[in-house]
């Protein structure tokens, strides 16, 4: 009988709770050992591996901030010390909402910083040994903001915006070296995070009129991790219940 295939290496970023813990649930249980990341949740981190592996996966957790540029490149060393990364699912992201006018330039850059230079600083240093194999998927969780826009969240449909330009010029540099980059843009989702949503605004602005569930967020991004996937790349792939 021949050995079974190794299982390929993924690390999804802000996976302690939410749309995060979905994703690293799914990509587990279609046979990837994944890096539960987390930066000050590491508790949740930790447990959410060891769940994973519980239920018979592959899982391991890590903590550092995806905004400090020294601590990324430190812990993307150590995790290609044991293999390369073949699939980034670049979700840490975060808001800090305020109408323009009063929209502060801490609160700018903060947000600008967990999403676009979040990006940077972790893929960077796992693209060349993802390279060298000849097969990878970069993911990067966008926003349905980056596409209509939303009031009080002008840093955060910038920083979503610039994910989607990049994830389309990244897709044309990696392209010839079997990997794809691609982006996922989702709408109204219940990340079961006890967001509250007003049932009155889901009716209006979806027409499903329902959220979306943090799963099937995690099933399309599974899908792009995907050999099934191997000819979609720089796309940027809209979530949403049909609100565009």
């Amino acid at each position: 009988m021949s050995a079974a295939p190794p299982r390929r290496r993924a690390l999804v970023t802000g996976a302690s709770g939410g749309i995060g813990r979905a994703i690293a649930e799914r990509l587990a249980g279609d046979g990837a050992h994944v890096i539960v990341h987390a930066h000050t949740r590491i508790a949740a981190a930790d447990a959410l591996a060891a769940a994973i592996v519980a239920s018979g996966g592959s899982a391991e957790a890590i903590a550092f901030d995806v905004t400090d540029r020294e601590a990324c490149r430190a812990a993307c060393e150590r995790l290609v010390a044991a293999g390369a990364i073949q699939i980034v699912v670049n979700n840490a992201g975060l808001h800090d909402d305020a109408v323009f006018p009063a929209l502060r330039e801490e609160q700018w850059h903060r947000v600008v910083a967990a999403s676009l230079d979040g990006f940077f600083n972790v893929t960077q240093p796992l693209v060349m040994p993802m390279l060298r194999t000849r097969w990878g998927r970069i993911v990067n969780l966008s926003s349905i903001a980056s596409l209509t826009g939303n009031r009080g969240q002008v840093n955060y449909a910038a920083a979503k915006g610039a994910i989607n330009s990049a994830t389309k010029a990244l897709a044309l540099e990696l392209a010839s070296r079997g990997v794809t980059v691609n982006a996922v843009a989702p709408g109204i989702v219940d990340a079961g995070m006890g967001e509250a949503f007003d049932a009155a605004l889901i009716d209006r602005l979806v027409p499903m009129k329902r959220a979306g569930r943090a799963e099937e967020v995690a099933a399309l991004v599974a899908f792009l991790a995907s050999d099934d996937a191997a000819y979609i790349s720089g796309q940027v792939i809209s979530i949403n219940g049909a609100m565009i």
